[in-house]
């Protein structure tokens, strides 16, 4: 019988994936100084240093679990608030880059608009998953190894569809002022252990 901890590794493996996502915030730094747009870029970075924490935090949650042999009510447990967590750390990056406005670049406010919907689309997508983790019964490890791979799959989508818009809001000058940011450089995750 398959355990939950080969499944689990796969959640968190896809949930590495998707937090990287909001945090590609590099780029090379450059020396031709636009004092507007690094000021929105400082105010973004600000906002999305503690966020971008609490994400790291969750995706750890998840990958320790991974690494005891929990039981299905404590990884549920765990991943559910760690999807909880995740879902609102995106809705507070999306609320960061709504408050900062559109960035004094060409298009700044379409990107800044499609960066803000995608972010609250990921959010939702996070909150759908801890009400499907939630739903799952632990008393049956084999259902709820099931269940699991069916969130993991949902994961693995989320973390590939979700990240053009950020690309699109973060490529060009904004790209480079926010890479010259203290709080985005600090901002940008360790690589996550592997976990295959």
């Amino acid at each position: 019988m398959e355990g939950t901890k080969p499944v689990n590794k796969k959640l968190a493996a896809a949930l590495s994936g998707g937090a990287v996502l909001v945090l590609a915030l590099s780029g090379c730094s450059s020396d031709n100084s636009n004092k507007k747009l690094d000021s929105w870029a400082k105010q973004v970075c600000d906002a999305v240093q503690p966020q971008a924490k609490k994400i790291e935090q969750a995706n750890a949650a998840i990958q320790k679990q991974t690494s005891d042999n929990s039981s299905p009510s404590d990884v549920q447990k765990t991943d559910s608030q760690a999807f909880q967590d995740m879902s609102d750390a995106y809705k507070a990056i999306g609320d960061a880059v709504d408050k900062a406005g559109a960035p004094p670049v060409d298009g700044g406010k379409t990107k800044q608009q499609n960066a803000v919907k995608e972010l609250d689309n990921i959010s939702t997508s996070y909150a759908g998953l801890k009400k499907q983790i939630d739903k799952l019964d632990t008393s049956d490890q084999g259902k709820f190894a099931e269940g699991l791979k069916g969130i993991a799959g949902d994961l693995e989508k989320l973390g590939q569809n979700g990240s053009d818009a950020l690309k699109n809001l973060e490529e060009g000058d904004v790209g480079k002022a926010m890479a010259k940011q203290e709080s985005c450089k600090s901002a940008s995750p360790s690589p996550s252990p592997s976990a295959s």
